[in-house]
């Protein structure tokens, strides 16, 4: 048995349609009713008057007063009190003595009756208006007495029937609700309108799919660890995630700041301002590498930006420690053919018959490659670096670049805190090196020197070369990721020494260049502070 399926909550701005059309039907609805009872109640006031100066006219009337002294006060008043009631618009005119008994009535049958309805206070003498059912049906009326020397000699009632009042409002409600009617569906066109608006801007969603839609964007706002930043037409922060504020760097209140106010890298300020859609762009922050992709979002307009981040800080690390590790295999692969080429040497001289000399070759290769490996480990004992040394000396020598550790070097194995972690040493000197090797390359005797020492305070390496050195007015510009003298090769340039300065900014050092190299190139020093362990507490191990 097949269920019936239940029907699809409406939309969103299907309910919001009915409920504004139904709001409107209750206001309109309410100011008519509202409007009915203020006229009818201005009718039935409009009618009291009336019938209250038509009722003080005939009071006043010399004739009535006459009509009243003589014995049958009938005859001269009923055809009086026709003629009022036709020409005064009103229903009835009623004129009886003191005591209520009837001289006039529309009706001759109830001529000499007793009035129906209250006299009492126009026998004070006062005039007054009610509302009585008489003979007639219910009416407005109103009752005066009528004076003759200022004693009372009859009373006089003119009344407008509540039917006579209700016809003359029918024209008046007629017109009343033909507004109301008006009203209402020109409120419900234009709410059909703007809901239609709202229909296309919602895709027709009912409130619980827009609710757990909203639920679903938050989460995955949140869950996503890239960086997630949308900024609207003037270039202002309309959303970030979390993700987005921790590679960014920024606070909890940036969202409708300018991206020039952030505080970013010049570089990445001008990726995040441009019109121009980037595809995996490498920017550096202070201690951050991310790869950066925008999509301009425009509709004949630029109405804002998506942008998204990705911290390849540690793939870039792990990449340059591969890039080190091939340098040493091709160091050792160099190194390797040379062997080979020695070997072979030798094992001629032998075949010749020359073995002194033979062993006086090997003799010599041996130490004067012990003799490196002595030079590099006695100055620089920390096992990382005296690796990283000895196979850029090779891989130096490979392009026609003399590397060298001078005198002044001293950095015993364990002297470094654990905070300080190899892969950031083998980053900043091992990019200071290739640096420096590129730029002395091809210069007359070129060389390369390493000075790396520890103070009680401090770490400096510093690397100097025989290269043409740098512009004074490109000292800060040379630490910019991209900037190169050089051209450019398959895989970019100008992204060593941006990393250089980047690793030195996140242990809090320094990185600097000068000219002023005694080979006539540039200076490279980076200066690490160095925390003193804490010392144990009493009683503690030793």
């Amino acid at each position: 048995m097949r269920l019936p399926s239940l029907p699809r909550p409406r939309s969103l701005a299907g309910q919001l349609f009915a409920m504004q059309a139904v709001l409107i039907a209750v206001v309109v609805a309410g100011s008519a009713l509202f409007t009915y009872v203020s006229d009818r109640r201005q009718a039935e006031g409009a009618a009291a008057r009336q019938a209250t100066a038509v009722a003080r006219s005939i009071a006043d009337s010399p004739a009535v007063r006459d009509a009243i002294r003589t014995p049958d006060p009938t005859a001269s008043l009923e055809p009086y009190a026709l003629k009022v009631t036709r020409d005064a618009n009103v229903d009835f005119v009623t004129i009886m003595n003191p005591a209520g008994i009837r001289w006039t009535h529309p009706d001759r049958r109830q001529i000499g009756k007793r009035f129906l309805g209250t006299t009492a206070p126009a026998r004070r003498g006062r005039t007054f208006t009610e509302t009585y059912t008489g003979t007639l049906g219910p009416s407005v009326r109103a009752v005066t007495p009528v004076t003759d020397g200022g004693r009372i000699v009859g009373l006089v009632s003119a009344g407008i029937t509540v039917d006579r009042i209700s016809e003359r409002l029918q024209d008046q409600v007629t017109a009343l609700l033909g507004v109301a009617g008006g009203a209402l569906l020109l409120g419900a066109v234009g709410t059909y309108v703007v809901n239609a608006r709202l229909r296309r801007h919602t895709h027709n969603m009912n409130a619980t799919e827009l609710s757990r839609m909203h639920d679903y964007h938050q989460a995955a706002l949140h869950a996503v660890r890239e960086g997630l930043l949308m900024l609207d037409g003037g270039y202002r922060v309309a959303l970030i995630n979390d993700g987005g504020r921790e590679l960014l760097g920024v606070g909890e209140d940036v969202v409708g700041r300018s991206v020039a106010g952030l505080g970013l890298p010049a570089p990445l300020t001008g990726a995040l301002l441009s019109s121009r859609p980037r595809v995996d762009e490498v920017h550096l922050t202070a201690s951050r590498v991310l790869v950066v992709n925008t999509s301009p979002v425009s509709g004949g307009e630029h109405r804002g930006t998506v942008v998204t981040l990705r911290d390849v800080t540690e793939l870039q690390s792990l990449m340059g420690e591969l890039d080190t590790e091939r340098g040493f295999t091709q160091a050792l692969r160099s190194q390797a053919h040379e062997a080979a080429n020695r070997l072979h040497t030798v094992v001629s001289l032998i075949e010749l018959g020359r073995a002194e000399e033979a062993v006086e070759f090997a003799t010599a290769e041996l130490e004067l490659a012990q003799a490196l490996t002595d030079q590099v480990v006695a100055a620089v004992s920390e096992p990382v670096l005296a690796a990283l040394l000895l196979g850029k000396t090779s891989q130096a020598n490979e392009q026609g670049v003399e590397l060298v550790v001078s005198a002044d070097s001293r950095l015993d194995d364990g002297l470094l805190p654990g905070e300080l972690p190899a892969r950031d040493l083998v980053t900043i000197l091992g990019n200071l090196i290739d640096n420096a090797v590129d730029a002395a390359r091809g210069s007359a005797r070129a060389r390369v020197t390493v000075t790396a020492y520890a103070s009680a305070a401090e770490l400096v390496l510093r690397v100097t070369d025989t290269g043409p050195g740098v512009d004074p007015g490109h000292a800060d510009l040379v630490f910019q990721r991209g900037f190169s003298t050089k051209p450019a090769g398959p895989g970019g340039r100008g992204l060593g020494l941006a990393l250089v300065r980047q690793a030195a900014t996140r242990h809090e050092g320094t990185l600097t260049v000068t000219g002023a190299s005694p080979d006539g190139g540039a200076v490279f020093e980076v200066r690490l502070p160095l925390r003193p362990a804490p010392a144990l507490a009493e009683g503690g191990a030793a």
